[in-house]
This record gives C-alpha cells, sequence and structure tokens, in this order.
C-alpha cells in the first residue's frame, strides 16, 4: 500500500506549525438521520464536541461496571498485550479492544446512541478503529498530556483525513476535581504540526506518557487564548462526543474518586488507514485497527 499525499504533515522539520483544518467537521446535511438534533450538531461543529448528560441510565452503567471490575480484577488481565498500566503503580490504565474481549462491550459499541450519533455526523458506515477503558482509579491515577488524537492516529497508524470521532461515556461521575476529560474548544478547526522525529515502537511508551506528536506550550497557549478549555461533569452515564483533532487531556486523580470512562472510537469506513505518514511501522491492531474493519451494524431491536 502506497503513502498517499500527506495533507498533515507533522513530525518533520524543526519547528511547530498551525495548519488550518482541510475537512469537513459535520459530513453530508444535517438531514442525515441519527439521534442527534440539529442543534446539538451545530454545537459540535463549532465546538468540535458534544456533550449528552445521562445518555445511559443507572441500572445500565451499573452492569457496565460490574464487569468492568471483573475484568480488572483478573488475575490474567495484567498479561494481555491489550492492558495498559500505571507506570511505577502496576495499576491497571486501560484495557485496548474492550468492543472484542467483552461481549457486554461489543454490544455497547453498536448501541444506536453511539455509533448512530457517529454515524450522523460521518455521513457514512463506520468501524471501530481503537475501543478501551480507562480507569483512574483514586489517588493514583496519572494525567493524560494535552494531544489531538488525530496528529497520533495520521502519523502512526496511517489515518488519511479527519473524518473520525470519539465518544467517553463515563462510568463513573465527573467531579470537577477528579481529572475530568479537559478540552479546547474550536481547536478542531487546527492542526498543529509537531516536532521530533518519531521512534521505533513509540506507542509502548506513549500510552502510558506520551513524548512525541506532543503540542508546544505556545501552540496550546494560542489555541486557549482562541477557545478557553472546558471540562465537562456529569453523572455516570453522562457521553461526550469529540472531533477527531479535538485538543484535550485531563490531569491526574488525587482525590478519593475514581474516574473510569469507555473510549470509543468510530471511523468511516471511507477513511481507512494507509501506511503510518511517519514511515515506521504500524501500530499492533489492538491499538489501531488495520484487519478488522468490518462495519458496525445497529444491533437489532427487540
Amino acid at each position: 500500500m502506497s503513502v498517499m499525499e500527506d495533507v498533515y504533515p507533522s513530525r518533520v522539520g524543526d519547528r511547530v506549525r498551525l495548519i488550518e483544518r482541510a475537512d469537513p467537521v459535520i459530513y453530508g446535511t444535517r438531514t442525515q438521520p441519527g439521534p442527534l438534533t440539529a442543534e446539538q450538531l451545530d454545537f459540535y461543529e463549532v465546538n468540535g464536541f458534544v456533550v449528552l448528560p445521562s445518555l445511559f441510565q443507572p441500572d445500565e452503567i451499573a452492569r457496565l461496571n460490574a464487569e468492568l471490575r471483573s475484568l480488572a480484577d483478573s488475575p490474567t488481565i495484567g498479561e494481555l498485550d491489550e492492558t495498559i498500566t500505571e507506570p511505577g503503580s502496576g495499576h491497571v490504565r486501560s484495557i485496548f479492544r474492550i468492543h472484542q474481549l467483552n461481549e457486554m462491550y461489543g454490544r455497547l459499541a453498536r448501541d444506536e446512541r453511539l455509533a448512530g450519533a457517529a454515524r450522523q455526523i460521518l455521513s457514512s458506515e463506520v468501524y471501530m478503529h481503537q475501543s478501551r477503558v480507562n480507569l483512574k482509579p483514586g489517588f493514583a491515577g496519572k494525567e493524560f498530556y494535552w494531544h489531538s488524537d488525530f496528529e497520533t492516529w495520521h502519523m502512526e497508524d496511517g489515518m488519511p483525513r479527519m473524518r473520525a470521532l470519539s465518544i467517553s461515556l463515563a462510568l463513573t461521575e465527573n467531579y470537577p476535581f477528579n481529572g475530568p476529560l479537559m478540552l479546547m474548544p474550536g481547536s478542531h478547526k487546527t492542526y498543529i504540526s509537531c516536532v521530533g522525529e518519531t521512534p521505533a515502537n513509540h506507542y509502548k511508551e506513549s500510552l502510558k506518557k506520551q513524548e512525541y506528536g506532543v503540542p508546544d506550550h505556545e501552540s496550546l497557549t494560542v489555541l486557549t487564548d482562541r477557545g478557553g478549555i472546558v471540562a465537562p461533569t456529569g453523572p455516570a452515564g453522562t457521553a461526550v462526543l469529540f472531533d477527531c483533532n479535538t485538543m484535550h487531556g485531563s490531569n491526574s486523580n488525587i482525590t478519593p474518586y475514581p474516574r473510569s470512562n469507555v473510549f470509543f472510537v468510530y471511523n468511516s469506513v471511507e477513511n481507512k488507514l494507509q501506511n503510518p505518514f511517519c514511515g515506521l511501522t504500524p501500530r499492533p491492531e489492538h491499538i489501531a485497527s488495520r484487519q478488522r474493519t468490518e462495519t458496525l451494524a445497529p444491533l437489532p431491536t427487540s
């Protein structure tokens, strides 16, 4: 597979560049069927995200949490390539490919409240580029530094264009103080071309602490001055949908209250991965789906 034209170069040269987005945010038209209202689509297009409070009911979240506890407590979970542990403590930080490792989370990935919204925004059938559950335990959960997911997916996975989105579903209460997701409104319209050549097998460390493809302080300040920073809070069951290029991150959690979420990345079937634009070997399948790109069909109605 040959490398296509790179309209979003990064990690080349010795200076950071701000590149204006060359792709739509909302694909198709506002008449595209789906669960989102016209007002929600408008908000998403302008800000690069939209918050859906209490999208899932408490009993649904309780079942998902029980299943997650069973997985995280399994004596063999740490042996899987899909499992990432916290630096130092060894606590489970993330479990990747969750939609294929677990039937309940597999059904969640196809739920129309999530997958239907992705199809509506991207105006196409979708597949799962990446899935994971993130656990940020009380007192021990480490931060995720500011980043645009698309920069990594583009450079290290070969995602051609900005036709993907993420959905973070809160499995625990999101307080202002337990390390909630933070986003920069409007940042999805500007791509930060970073410096620093990508090392081989960079993913092994970047999933614990990212050091390449990290925006510089000046660029982050520019984006913050333009749109500010928001940290959506709310009860478990709240979902945040955000564009693949929206700048986001989270602080560490030094409170007693854990923060867990399930994270699904929906990519358009018309935007499947090419060769990585950094020129290195692709990241493993459980981090970036290259072979398993089957369309996520809606759940059958009962």
